[in-house]
């Protein structure tokens, strides 16, 4: 009987507040100031990388685009889910590049950002911050921990994606988003 109870009355699952997500103040593709401000309220997807990047970063704009396509079969009321991609190599992704970069991948600019700001700065939003190691190499490229966050309307974070599982990050973030 419990049992049955348990399934029938189910409780709403929450997501765990890891910590707080950080302030920051970026530039977007737009060469427009984005602060952590400006999307207090709203469901962020975060995700770190730059425009030259190889298949790490298709892979995971591969994904950012699959779950902006998709974002209708969820139901988050009346919040507004945005996206924004923080790149780390502020002197190859200009407004410019970052720009053409989100028209190729297809991006709807009403709801996602592509956005870097001086390295000093990204080291402290994107590493201590978000807890996301990266680090430039010799030869000009990064190597980095390709990682998807989630942070609610009240810049709590609810959910890091690291690994692929059985599960497709694409799949997990949208029923975490449901």
């Amino acid at each position: 009987l419990a049992a049955v109870a348990f399934f029938v009355f189910e409780p709403i699952q929450v997501l765990p507040r890891i910590r707080l997500a950080p302030g920051y103040l970026l530039t977007d593709q737009n060469a427009q100031s984005l602060t952590s401000e400006d999307v207090r309220g709203d469901i962020v997807l975060y995700n770190f990388g730059y425009t030259n990047c190889g298949s790490a970063c298709t892979d995971m704009t591969t994904t950012m685009t699959e779950i902006q396509r998709r974002l209708g079969e969820v139901d988050v009321g009346d919040t507004d889910v945005r996206f924004v991609t923080i790149s780390f190599d502020p002197a190859a992704d200009s407004p410019e590049q970052l720009q053409a970069y989100a028209t190729d991948v297809g991006a709807d600019p009403a709801v996602w950002t592509f956005a870097t700001a001086e390295p000093d700065h990204l080291a402290n939003v994107v590493k201590a911050g978000f807890k996301t190691w990266y680090e430039q190499q010799d030869d000009g490229s990064f190597a980095f921990d390709p990682v998807f966050v989630l942070v609610d309307g009240w810049g709590v974070i609810r959910g890091e994606y690291r690994y692929q599982t059985t599960a497709s990050d694409t799949d997990k973030i949208l029923h975490h988003l449901d």
